[in-house]
């Protein structure tokens, strides 16, 4: 699995859909975070402010990693929508 997020809606979609592959609840996956589950909640509907020790944790929960890449070129439209 290979996903490229650009906003915290995208990373909401992209773990959303890993929780959901591994055919977990939102309390499962906070159980195995060590969070409460209205934060995941929170971070799937693509809320902001989510502290990044959370997303790591989640991360591990779902046996994902992060990784940094130099931003590829998307449609005008992409680009004028990070912005």
């Amino acid at each position: 699995m290979s996903e490229i997020s650009r906003s915290p809606a995208d990373i909401g979609n992209i773990l959303r859909n890993a929780r959901r592959a591994q055919q977990l609840s939102q309390l499962d996956l906070a159980r195995r975070a060590g969070v409460w589950p209205r934060t995941i909640s929170l971070i799937e509907s693509g809320a902001g402010g989510a502290k990044l020790d959370t997303l790591f944790d989640l991360l591990a929960a779902l046996d994902l990693e992060l990784q940094i890449a130099p931003r590829s070129r998307g449609a005008a439209p992409d680009v004028e929508e990070i912005f």
